[in-house]
């Protein structure tokens, strides 16, 4: 046996890398800020057609888009995420200038419109969320409905409205794309309008959806794949694109990023199927999403992104405004 030792011991360091490769080869792991009743069945998808196991770490619906990202950072000395499908392209975007991304242009994005990527190949877009009013209409007659995300703040509708806290999720970025528009005086001025007219700042735009359906509140601001639970559900709910005839609507693609993880090659393979026709027709089927490219349909009664007057934002810009909001952010949150 003493003898044998050393021959193991060799045979062990010659085969030991290559079992770790084989090893590596067969996982990649994910982060996602997307809704995992969604992404989840997407995820089982790319399992079975290429052989590679998924680890996938979810962030919570408080938390939304904030959760994982935080967690990437704190990583950053010891890389574990080898992809971000993120909710935005902002979030991506705040890891690409902490040099946290390993920038990939896909194949499968060819047919993605220039908008809705980056042409360093930092992050690339999928189905888009729009920010939406969810009406109740039991409590809103036609002709009265909103038109516009500062009918939030329109004393008519004093107490009756509902937005999420825009520390968390894509009430951030909305906050963040109003600024660049507006301007940061006028949209703190609009926030603090918000305040002195009661209206109601939910815990996440899920629970905007519970407040507009059980008619708790006439309107609130959330997004289409609240929308579309509501309407599954069968709530008295109508759904208004906002600033149709001003600045438009926000839109604001899934994105997906490379991350420096140990896994690249499966990362390169997860990265090309979640980019890919099939994939983003599934998102739009499973979350009403909005698609961005030809080939892939609208889901019924949806819209695709190039039917909406979209607001004008530069994706890149909102991360630092993102970033300039915070702090005062989490004053007017009382944080």
């Amino acid at each position: 046996m003493s003898r044998l030792r050393p021959t193991f011991l060799l045979l062990a360091l010659a085969l030991g890398p290559a079992l770790g490769c084989r090893s590596r080869g067969r996982e990649v792991v994910v982060y996602l800020s997307i809704d995992q009743v969604f992404t989840e069945p997407i995820l089982r998808d790319f399992e079975r057609q290429e052989g590679v196991k998924v680890r996938a770490v979810f962030d919570t619906e408080e938390t939304k888009s904030t959760g994982v990202l935080n967690r990437i950072v704190a990583e950053a000395g010891s890389p574990q995420a080898d992809v971000f499908w993120s909710g935005d392209p902002v979030r991506p975007l705040l890891l690409a200038k902490r040099g946290l991304v390993r920038p990939y242009a896909s194949p499968s994005a060819a047919g993605v419109p220039p908008a809705f990527k980056a042409a360093d190949g930092s992050w690339t877009g999928g189905a888009a969320r729009a920010r939406l009013l969810l009406v109740n209409r039991d409590r809103v007659k036609p002709d009265a409905r909103p038109r516009s995300v500062r009918d939030l703040a329109d004393p008519r509708w004093k107490g009756q409205t509902a937005l999420a806290n825009p520390l968390f999720g894509t009430t951030t970025m909305h906050v963040a794309a109003l600024a660049d528009v507006w301007g940061d005086e006028a949209l703190k001025a609009f926030l603090g309008q918000l305040r002195a007219n009661g209206c109601r700042i939910a815990s996440s735009n899920g629970e905007v959806k519970r407040l507009v359906a059980s008619g708790e509140v006439a309107f609130g601001l959330a997004d289409t794949d609240d929308a579309a639970e509501a309407l599954r559900e069968g709530a008295p709910v109508d759904v208004v694109y906002p600033d149709q005839d001003g600045m438009g609507t926000l839109l604001m693609p899934t994105a997906v990023a490379m991350l420096a993880g140990p896994h690249p090659e499966p990362a390169r393979r997860l990265v090309d199927f979640l980019l890919s026709t099939a994939a983003e027709q599934k998102l739009v089927d499973l979350a009403a999403h909005l698609p961005l490219r030809a080939g892939v349909s609208p889901a019924p009664g949806g819209r695709r992104a190039e039917d909406v007057r979209a607001m004008r934002v530069d994706y890149a810009r909102l991360a630092d405004t993102m970033e300039r909001l915070q702090p005062w952010l989490r004053e007017w949150a009382g944080l």
